[in-house]
């Protein structure tokens, strides 16, 4: 029997997900990538946030070109929507995903790592989009996602020159949110995910839904769809109750980075144990 091509955990409201191919760099073929779907679609159920990694020695890198072909044109526009369908189960879902990256973050690995709402890179992390020298483009949304992150100028050069980025470089594009070092994305998302399955549902669904809409709207009506967001958020339970925590002392004020909260090592003991 083989094994799973994505691996499923859950423990204390996460949903740690592992492609599971590290013979073939965890290459996406088509069994993978509905594995990743269906994981995703459950962990939303299950779960108040997801973390997706790489088993061996890397996240992903990209495409199984072993599977790919030359396709009749209708038929790679499907393939490619598959691709956005099970990438949009990520960004689009009820909950937030964090991607744990090291190794060849390559392709099709790229751009489901651009599909997650907050990366982590160790330092052994890079990054490249290598279709141009393949002689195909790309199309698991990298166009409109990597572009977003990177700015279309970045993804020209990295499609067009081979251009490979490491951690600091990604960091430093946007295309990373933390470089952490060799060996410590996993502990790293695992206490970002954390603090993310603690937060009050309206504020994540406005995070995940109105934020990204946002974006694309004129200055007045995303100001306008912020005031509703606030509205609605403010008249839940959960805001009531964090607020009254605040306002009464039960909770910590911000403090500076060098004084976090929670120790890392704290919040991610049992969560990194049971993904390993």
């Amino acid at each position: 029997m083989s094994a799973e091509a994505v691996t499923y955990e859950l423990g204390d409201n996460v949903a740690w997900l592992g492609l599971n191919r590290p013979q073939k760099r965890n290459a996406i073929d088509s069994r993978l990538l509905a594995a990743l779907h269906e994981s995703v679609t459950r962990a939303q159920a299950e779960a108040r946030a997801i973390v997706i990694f790489g088993h061996g020695t890397c996240f992903s890198a990209g495409l199984d070109l072993a599977e790919q072909r030359v396709r009749e044109a209708e038929e790679a526009f499907h393939h490619s929507r598959t691709w956005h369908a099970a990438f949009a189960a990520i960004r689009h879902g009820q909950i937030p995903a964090v991607a744990a990256l090291h190794g060849a973050t390559v392709g099709g690995g790229l751009e489901l790592a651009a599909a997650c709402h907050i990366r982590v890179a160790d330092t052994t992390a890079f990054f490249a989009l290598p279709e141009g020298m393949r002689g195909i483009y790309v199309g698991g949304g990298a166009s409109v996602h990597v572009a977003r992150l990177l700015g279309a100028a970045w993804m020209a050069d990295m499609m067009l020159t081979g251009r490979v980025l490491d951690a600091d470089a990604a960091e430093r594009t946007g295309l990373v949110q933390y470089v952490v070092p060799n060996g410590e994305a996993r502990a790293k998302a695992a206490e970002l995910a954390a603090k993310i399955a603690g937060m009050a549902r309206l504020t994540v669904l406005g995070v995940l839904h109105a934020l990204p809409r946002i974006q694309d709207m004129s200055e007045a009506d995303g100001l306008f769809v912020e005031s509703l967001m606030a509205a609605l958020s403010v008249s839940g339970t959960e805001a009531a109750v964090r607020l009254a925590d605040f306002v009464e002392k039960r909770s910590a004020k911000v403090t500076p980075p060098s004084e976090p909260l929670v120790a890392a090592s704290q919040v991610a003991a049992s969560s990194v144990a049971e993904a390993r």
